[in-house]
């Protein structure tokens, strides 16, 4: 049989104890919403008992809607071994489920509690009995339970052994300061499921040493039914276990069950990346915005051939697609994959001269995106000179407030040299003065600028391409185009095409 996984999801809880995130009332309503009603997540822990007002009243907003849709049983609150404060707390704001944070090891026990294991019980199967009086269901945290088992192994057993006979739901075992890794985590996960076989446990893993993921799965080879997870692995410290990659080691790797519907998941990770102002890494596993683009043009071509360098982590089920990056590693197939996304058709020897392109521009740009694919067409193929009789040799373009802006510019004509400095309003207005001058010194009249127009590709990047047209007069109108990510410089390629183009009659 085919075991399931069981999904708390604790992003509203302990996720929003990362430093310098905190939700509003209206953003945890909406991320519990996403998390149970489109992702599917099996539970949701909400909020901590007693905190403030303000997590009363996020809680409650949750459990309003929660109740009302049928998910009630699924939004769990954290609470503590205080008889029944925590418990009217939770009544009140309409749960049906605590989580009571109980000490899972000695240490945590005797010097923070000032109790004895069998003082810590009597307190514990008191909230238990009131719980299940008002008909509230207990699930039980052993906090510092990781350490528990490395330096007190007995008074966990102990805890277990009891909280078996209280009837808690769950048992929700912690590796509170994220100190194991996979061997150990799998010798104290076995040592639970052996001595207790008939006891629901969920692991709760912090990613402290990275390796939250690698003790996930070791639980869940133990016979662990639970996982406690956040969105983008939100949490205190390094944070916690992040669903993403829960999904894909259960999934793929395991071949367990889950309910989790994973064709939402980038959605509603980018939804709390929006919320919680942290962004996700480009190269984070599943959700990252690079991790489904390749960028070597070899790897382009093996996928046009047979899809020979994916995976089994198709972007489909995550709502996402595969995507062919373009720069100075793009080849061909590269190239070919982004125009057949745009509907764009080239000859072989045009691709040709637009791979040269973005190759050139690739060793300037971080990134040259598919929007940007239109513009590098439209200079390569739209307004190329052969053979140019005019090339610039170097310039230098200053900016200051307060002043006028000040441009050197030295050109080649038929082989000589040409330098001039002129100041203007604007760095482009100082170039043509500088080129000016350079004119009247070969005796030279420029043609009149009659239009200039800027256009940028869709996105909103500060690196995105500009593509600059000029109209000019001389008698008759033509147009130049000059392509670059900074619209000053994409100016200057079009003055120079046009130089070339009235040089040489064209």
């Amino acid at each position: 049989m085919l075991r399931n996984v069981e999904i708390l999801d604790t992003t509203l809880r302990d996720g929003e104890q990362t430093s310098g995130v905190s939700f509003t009332e209206t953003e945890k309503l909406q991320i519990a919403q996403m998390l149970l009603g489109e992702l599917k997540v099996d539970r949701i822990e909400v909020a901590s008992a007693r905190v403030s007002d303000g997590e009363y009243r996020s809680a409650k907003k949750i459990l309003d809607w929660a109740n009302a849709h049928g998910y009630g049983h699924a939004v769990e609150i954290l609470g503590f071994v205080d008889g029944d404060i925590s418990l009217k707390w939770i009544d009140n704001a309409g749960g049906q489920v605590i989580n009571l944070l109980c000490k899972g090891s000695k240490k945590h026990c005797e010097k923070q509690l000032k109790k004895s294991l069998e003082e810590h019980l009597a307190d514990i199967q008191n909230t238990v009995s009131i719980a299940q009086e008002m008909g509230i269901t207990v699930n039980v945290y052993l906090e510092d339970w990781s350490n528990g088992m490395k330096d007190s192994p007995e008074y966990v057993l102990g805890m277990v052994r009891a909280l078996e006979q209280m009837k808690v739901n769950r048992i929700m075992l912690p590796d509170t300061l994220g100190m194991l890794n996979h061997k150990q985590t799998t010798k104290y996960c076995s040592i639970m499921t052996d001595n207790f076989p008939n006891v629901k446990f969920d692991f709760h893993a912090h990613n402290d040493y990275d390796l939250s993921v690698a003790n996930v799965y070791s639980a869940l080879e133990c016979g662990f039914t639970g996982v406690h997870t956040t969105l983008n692995g939100l949490g205190e410290r390094a944070g916690n276990v992040p669903l993403s990659s829960v999904i894909g080691i259960v999934k793929d790797h395991l071949a367990y069950e889950m309910q989790v519907d994973e064709t939402k998941l980038y959605k509603t990770c980018k939804l709390v990346e929006s919320f919680s102002g942290l962004r996700i890494p480009a190269n984070k596993p599943l959700i990252g915005e690079f991790v489904f683009t390749q960028t070597s043009g070899i790897h382009a071509d093996g996928d046009n051939k047979d899809n020979l360098y994916q995976n089994s982590i198709n972007p489909e089920r995550f709502g996402r697609t595969y995507s062919y990056a373009l720069g100075k590693m793009s080849g061909k197939a590269s190239i070919k994959k982004n125009l057949d996304e745009l509907g764009i058709q080239l000859s072989p020897e045009e691709i040709k001269k637009v791979t040269a392109k973005i190759i050139e521009l690739g060793d300037k740009k971080e990134s040259i995106s598919k929007e940007d694919l239109p513009f590098i067409i439209k200079d390569v193929l739209g307004s190329q000179i052969e053979n140019p009789t005019i090339q610039i040799k170097n310039y230098s373009l200053s900016v200051a407030q307060g002043l006028k802006s000040m441009a050197t510019l030295c050109i080649e004509v038929n082989g000589k040299d040409y330098e001039k400095t002129a100041a203007g309003d604007g760095q482009y207005d100082a170039f043509m003065n500088s080129l000016n001058l350079i004119y009247e010194e070969l005796g030279k009249k420029l043609p009149r600028l009659v239009d200039y127009e800027v256009q940028i590709p869709p996105g909103g990047e500060t690196d995105a391409l500009v593509i600059t047209t000029i109209t000019w007069e001389n008698g008759r109108q033509f147009k130049t185009r000059g392509l670059d990510s900074d619209q000053t410089v994409a100016a200057i390629k079009a003055t120079i095409k046009m130089l070339n183009i009235i040089e040489n009659n064209i």
